[in-house]
């Protein structure tokens, strides 16, 4: 069993879509990025990277490339996902944070769960997606930004890790 790390912030800014875990959720302000700014996404894809020690997300799709402009995150889940399979692991879980002051999030965290899963192959309920405030505190506590952390432990395929 492997388990990796990742981190992911975007700022908030008025004229785009808020997108976490794939899901459009309605705001005043949406993620400024070069892709879709979806930070749980790009936190997980991170999370998965390091897990097979193959660097970070901009390594693999650095925003100064015109390819990845506004693409979906979960495209490049599914890209790290087809990696993983060629290098013949799974995940087993994934536990995640999402950080920001609002809007709040309870409502859109099964969706979310699910667009990974579906992604990653794995069982929704082995994808766990929080929502905490920064209780006003620094950017993010602000409402200028949203930050988020992932946690993964991936496995070598048909090995039952409990």
């Amino acid at each position: 069993m492997r388990i990796g790390f990742g981190y992911d912030s975007h700022r908030l800014v008025e004229g785009k879509s808020l997108i976490l875990g794939g899901v459009v959720i309605p705001s005043e302000k949406g993620l400024l990025g070069h892709s879709d700014a979806d930070v749980l996404t790009h936190a997980v894809c991170d999370a998965v990277l390091g897990a097979m020690a193959c660097g970070d997300i901009g390594r693999h799709f650095p925003d100064t490339d015109p390819l990845y402009k506004n693409v979906s995150s979960l495209k490049l889940l599914e890209r790290i996902y087809i990696w993983m399979v060629e290098k013949q692991y799974e995940v087993n879980n994934i536990d995640s944070t999402i950080v920001l002051e609002k809007p709040k999030l309870m409502e859109y965290a099964g969706k979310m769960a699910a667009n990974i899963s579906a992604v990653l192959d794995v069982p929704a309920d082995r994808v766990n997606i929080k929502a905490k405030t920064n209780e006003g505190m620094g950017l993010v506590g602000c409402g200028n930004g949203i930050a988020a952390f992932a946690v993964v432990s991936i496995r070598k395929k048909g090995i039952i890790v409990l």
